[in-house]
């Protein structure tokens, strides 16, 4: 009996936790080919080579998220996962700064308390931070969004562990994946992961790994190398490039794609000191 009150117990706390996470639907507009977006159970890749402005787009939406309501955001709390170790704390600092307008001290300490920063310097203690991890989404209901800049970064290390076999080569990212994609689920969550453009596409490769829609709009240089489990797993795909044409040496383009939906919506933007403008 004791043990039937305490799952109805844990099955109560875990039906309050779920609905208190706060939506993200207003996280960033102009980031998304569709309204709505992103949800809670959405996984959001940025693609693009170093340099595009993928870090500082995530600086932004963690800017948005702790920022508290009275200020403009979302008053959520962020989990950051860096494995590339580029989180720079002062450039967030000074971003928050810009856009509070009482940005007092104790005011961007009170945002910094909503944000969870973690390193991991390999795909085995990822793993392991992972499974870490799934006690602190249970306890924290303002907890919404995951990032992890980002989830291509062992790529080169683990092939080269894992020799010549494909299965050892990806044995640690698919795990990752499947256990990202049980966090999402079973909490509630949205991720945004970031890759880095090490493969060429080839003349024939993107037309089964993009929407027809999206060759029509864009000519993304986009060939897929991470494992089957994460390429399924991923309901967005933004896509980030430098603007050559442009004389501001700042200017971006996102190409934002829904898989699921087969919608396209490109968008520039550029980089200030008070950190990304569409």
């Amino acid at each position: 009996m004791a043990d039937a009150s305490r799952r109805a117990e844990s099955g109560t706390q875990l039906l309050a936790r779920l609905e208190g996470r706060s939506s993200l639907k207003n996280l960033e507009p102009y980031l998304f080919a569709e309204e709505g977006s992103p949800v809670h159970g959405d996984v959001i890749e940025f693609h693009g080579p170093e340099g595009t402005g993928k870090t500082e787009m995530l600086y932004h939406l963690i800017a948005r998220c702790i920022i508290p309501k009275s200020g403009g955001g979302l008053e959520a709390e962020v989990m950051f996962i860096d494995t590339d170790y580029h989180f720079d704390m002062l450039r967030l600092v000074t971003i928050l700064e810009n856009r509070l307008a009482q940005g007092t001290e104790e005011m961007i300490k009170q945002c910094l308390g909503r944000l969870f920063l973690v390193n991991c310097s390999s795909s085995t203690q990822l793993l392991l931070t992972l499974y870490s991890l799934e006690n602190m989404f249970c306890t924290h209901p303002a907890l919404c969004l995951l990032i992890l800049d980002s989830i291509s970064a062992f790529y080169w290390m683990d092939r080269s562990n894992g020799g010549e076999s494909l299965n050892l080569q990806e044995m640690n990212l698919k795990k990752c994946a499947n256990f990202l994609e049980k966090l999402v689920r079973e909490h509630h969550l949205a991720l945004f992961a970031t890759t880095q453009t090490l493969m060429q596409k080839s003349s024939n490769s993107a037309e089964s790994f993009l929407p027809l829609k999206l060759h029509h709009e864009t000519d993304t240089d986009y060939r897929p190398y991470l494992c089957k489990s994460w390429q399924q797993m991923v309901t967005h795909r933004i896509f980030f490039s430098k603007q050559c044409n442009s004389g501001n040496s700042k200017g971006f383009t996102v190409v934002s794609c829904h898989l699921k939906r087969n919608h396209v919506v490109k968008r520039s933007f550029s980089i200030a000191e008070c950190g990304v403008q569409f």
